[in-house]
């Protein structure tokens, strides 16, 4: 990884889209969450990343607070104050954040909130998570709830995501029982609900499956039609990095959706829409 930081950053080729909607930014300077349940042996500063994205003719990128940091967005904030016009942001925030606060985000490219939610086990626990009088504030902004969880717990976070007439996001297909394959019941319900207008998914981290992610995203597509369907990278892979490499992972994109113009509605026009980007 790339330590040094840079003051100049690349510009994006005027009116045209291609976005990686999901990676992560971190320093050794950043301050760690006391209750994480990893801490990572390296950086992945925003340089390098600009690089990467740079190197694959990618134009735009989001970057979501890992769940290492907590709520300290700072840096991630930082970054989008480098490149506004390149980046768009996803920060994780306590029920309690208040206005100013994220109005102060929404200025800076902020679009969303992430609620990763791995780890918890009882579906019950979600509404502590999902504060009410929250979810109001981000569906009045016009931002989107991010969903990282599994099992029942994705489930009910889901559901009451749905419910607060905000945009919501599915992470990494919704990380379905991949030993189940694409009929698994959870998975299913996730695909009933493709005629929601308010619901997207992101097809990313598909070495996280346990076999071949292709029947699932061929499921999505399926159901979806193409659109609300985001492609992330999840750079730079934290606790995966081995044997994982930028190129691949445009080469599962192209894998999953072989025809070429499904491929830029997903990296371009969807993309575009939800995180507010201007587009030819």
């Amino acid at each position: 990884m790339e330590n040094a930081e840079v003051g100049q950053v690349a510009t994006p080729r005027q009116g045209v889209v291609r976005m990686d909607c999901h990676a992560h930014v971190f320093t050794r300077a950043c301050r760690l969450a006391p209750d994480r349940r990893y801490t990572p042996a390296y950086e992945a500063p925003l340089a390098s990343y600009l690089a990467v994205l740079d190197r694959h003719d990618m134009s735009h990128g989001a970057l979501v607070q890992p769940s290492f940091l907590g709520t300290d967005n700072g840096y991630l904030l930082d970054c989008l104050g480098r490149a506004p016009d390149r980046l768009r942001g996803v920060v994780v925030v306590a029920p309690e954040v208040s206005d100013r606060e994220l109005d102060a985000m929404a200025a800076a490219g902020v679009v969303g909130i992430r609620l990763n939610l791995i780890g918890l086990e009882d579906p019950a626990e979600v509404a502590r998570h999902y504060d009410r009088v929250l979810l109001r504030k981000i569906a009045a902004r016009g931002w989107h709830v991010e969903i990282h969880a599994t099992g029942a717990v994705f489930a009910a976070a889901l559901d009451r995501a749905l419910s607060s007439d905000a945009q919501v996001v599915v992470d990494h297909f919704g990380r379905p029982d991949s030993h189940a394959g694409a009929e698994n019941p959870g998975f299913r319900a996730l695909l009933s609900l493709a005629g929601n207008p308010l619901l997207w998914v992101k097809l990313s981290g598909p070495y996280r499956f346990a076999r071949d992610p292709g029947p699932f995203a061929a499921a999505l597509f399926e159901a979806f039609g193409g659109e609300r369907l985001l492609w992330g990278s999840d750079w730079p892979w934290t606790q995966h990095e081995a044997g994982h490499d930028y190129g691949a992972c445009l080469r599962w994109l192209e894998g999953w959706v072989p025809d070429q113009e499904q491929r830029r509605r997903v990296l371009g026009a969807n993309a575009a829409q939800l995180y507010r980007l201007a587009e030819s």
